[in-house]
């Protein structure tokens, strides 16, 4: 693993240390103390900062191993989930080994609580957990760059100036999933680089171009070295964003003066308000292994969408965005029509349908009006996706086992 030593994440032998490095930074307590007693946190941050040293070194002090630490934070886990969600369901786990690695591939719309909600459930379904794919742009605090490291996350470089960095980057990263999987520890990463703000969920071919760089010198084919991945494309439905308007604004942003800029704490604020938000209703389907993977990457970014997009279980934010930009630009669609072509989260009542409406309304209001269209969109194009992919069904997967 030497070789991976610059993006791999913590090993069971590093993880005493680095959990005794956090529970004595001034940081890291002052941040777990925002979190557990925010009044106190703002009026004695010293004397507060004392208590939540003892209080995790009585938790984790003792922790030897990962497994052993994700144990230990599944019930805070489950805590958050249920605080800031009306429920989590999934689908697609009964066809999944629970003694085999999987690559799974993922829409992206929350930079933590995507591979969070995935881990959770399964964890929770008796599957073991997966490394997860982080972008080194949000490594730059480092007190969330050492959390992340102990929570089996792997680094996945951006800005490279070079092409020849950008072929030794890519290297890296290909061989170290490939080691991964050959060894038993399943991965999780985006379909993209950064989240889909606009609700268009389409994986990025050089993604898949990555996976097979590791992979060529052993003489497999294209299509022999993806199966041998095992991928599962995985579909996260949200009912709710909680930046919903901030992306709104910075796509609005874009539109109009073709750039924008993050301030300095921008994704560290959105990490902490896509945990603590309110999410809703959340639906996680897992697809079945692909088994029979086409030729060429741009066939197999197609074959993840379709998969995707086909098992979204859309929510009725999803058709009450759909329906009211269709009422604005004067096309006539009608929620109870559309949905009777996709696949959704649950059966809703007039009542339920009424209420999503005013929600709506309401998160629209909180936008410009130049960034409303924009907001409409994130939830509306999902259903668009859906209804594309159900009118045309190829598949052909690995059977359950």
């Amino acid at each position: 693993m030497q070789e991976f030593d610059a993006i791999r994440p913590y090993s069971d032998k590093e993880t005493r240390t680095a959990i005794n490095n956090l529970v004595r930074d001034p940081e890291f307590l002052d941040m777990v103390g925002r979190f557990k007693v925010p009044a106190l946190a703002r009026w004695v941050p010293a004397l507060l900062r004392g208590w939540v040293r003892r209080w995790l070194l009585r938790r984790f002090g003792s922790v030897d191993t990962i497994n052993d630490l994700q144990v230990q934070l599944s019930s805070y886990v489950g805590e958050l989930i249920g605080n800031t969600t009306s429920r989590v369901t999934q689908s697609g786990l009964e066809n999944l080994n629970k003694t085999s690695a999987y690559l799974f591939i993922s829409n992206h719309r929350d930079i933590v609580f995507d591979p969070m909600v995935v881990n959770y459930l399964l964890f929770h379904n008796g599957f073991s957990t997966t490394r997860i794919a982080i972008g080194d742009n949000l490594l730059s605090n480092r007190v969330f760059a050492e959390m992340m490291r102990l929570n089996k996350s792997f680094v996945v470089r951006r800005n490279m100036t070079s092409p020849r960095e950008m072929r030794d980057a890519y290297l890296t990263l290909s061989g170290f999933i490939s080691h991964s999987i050959d060894h038993n520890d399943s991965i999780w990463i985006a379909q993209r680089e950064g989240r889909a703000k606009n609700g268009l969920d389409h994986t990025d071919p050089a993604i898949i171009k990555m996976f097979y760089m590791g992979l060529k010198k052993t003489g497999l084919s294209f299509a022999e070295a993806m199966n041998r991945l095992h991928i599962v494309p995985v579909s996260i439905a949200y009912e709710y964003d909680p930046c919903d308007r901030d992306k709104a604004r910075e796509l609005e942003t874009r539109a109009r003066t073709g750039n924008y800029a993050k301030t300095k704490d921008e994704d560290t604020e959105s990490i902490m308000k896509g945990l603590t938000g309110h999410k809703g209703h959340v639906h996680v389907h897992f697809g079945r292994p692909i088994a029979d993977a086409p030729d060429t990457p741009k066939e197999l970014a197609a074959r993840i969408d379709h998969e995707m997009h086909a098992n979204y279980h859309l929510h009725a934010s999803n058709l009450v965005a759909y329906q009211q930009r269709s009422d604005r630009s004067g096309v006539d669609a009608t929620e109870a029509s559309v949905s009777d072509s996709v696949v959704t989260a649950e059966t809703w009542s007039a009542a339920d349908m009424e209420a999503t409406r005013a929600e709506m309304e309401r998160r629209l209001s909180d936008c410009s009006p130049a960034a409303q269209p924009y907001l409409l969109d994130m939830y509306a194009n999902p259903v668009v996706s859906a209804l594309a992919a159900n009118q045309n069904e190829p598949t052909s997967s690995e059977p359950s086992s």
